[in-house]
């Protein structure tokens, strides 16, 4: 994870398609992105607005409540705006959700699971894949076999994991469900559209195990709580906000490893089982 700042009009071609804060940019033939203009260590270059439909548009991630944002917003869909949804209620997501609806008077769109869009050009059906955030949904664009994945996967960047509130068990069974969807293309929340679903869930999936082995080998060597776990193998990192979530990240690693019956918690610490 690394931050990343960056002027609102500067271009960042960082990635297979150049990222525009504050400015709308194709994807598809149905489907419009927005970066916000929230940058962080854990946002990445900003929350992805996406704007599904050309006739009738659903805006997914509004984002957070900021004016600049929600006026390229509503200047790229205007009166077509039908719906605004989320992916989850995280503010980074979710803040702008209100302030939306009362510039368009778009409907709030339910995103419970198998919930139904019928836009004039297109499908979009709700999943509950919960894991990054306990009311995590994604939405799959039928006519594209895209999936609008908010945390759940990423190509090039980690999404941290927040400790009491990520489940990293239902995140691995739900990013096992999406690998059987058929997908041609993923959008994920923040971070580069992926071409490759298949190796962007692999490689995901390829992190956690590997995460979850530099712990074990942590605990093994005397580690015996998160902070130590990241002293001993992220010793290079000396960012605050980023061990701190990186602390965060590992506590999350490590409650999935306990519900494995991998290690335990004793009043001394983690060990090892």
């Amino acid at each position: 994870m690394a931050k990343i700042n960056f002027g609102e009009e500067e271009e960042q071609d960082l990635g297979p398609e150049p990222i525009v804060p504050g400015v709308a940019r194709a994807l598809s033939p149905l489907v419009r992105r927005i970066l916000g203009l929230n940058p962080s260590i854990r946002t990445s270059y900003g929350t992805n607005t996406y704007l599904v439909g050309i006739d009738e548009i659903v805006v997914i991630d509004p984002g957070p409540e900021n004016s600049s944002h929600l006026d390229s917003v509503v200047g790229c869909g205007g009166d077509r705006i039908r719906w605004v949804t989320t992916t989850c209620s995280d503010p980074t997501h979710a803040g702008g959700v209100d302030a939306m609806i009362d510039r368009t008077g778009a409907e709030w769109f339910d995103p419970k699971d198998g919930n139904t869009i019928l836009g004039t050009e297109f499908r979009l059906t709700a999943h509950e894949m919960s894991g990054p955030t306990a009311d995590h949904r994604t939405f799959l664009l039928e006519e594209e076999r895209t999936l609008l994945s908010g945390q759940l996967i990423s190509e090039e960047w980690t999404v941290p994991l927040v400790s009491g509130q990520a489940d990293l068990s239902l995140a691995v069974e739900n990013i096992n469900r999406a690998s059987k969807m058929r997908l041609r293309r993923i959008a994920p929340a923040f971070g580069h559209v992926v071409e490759d679903p298949k190796a962007a869930i692999a490689a995901t999936l390829e992190r956690y195990s590997s995460t979850d082995d530099l712990i074990v080998k942590a605990l093994k060597g005397g580690a015996t709580s998160s902070e130590e776990v990241v002293a001993a193998q992220y010793s290079k990192v000396d960012d605050p906000d980023e061990i701190e979530l990186l602390v965060s990240n590992i506590e999350v690693h490590l409650e999935k490893l306990a519900s494995e019956k991998a290690v335990k918690q004793l009043k001394s610490g983690w060990k090892v089982r």
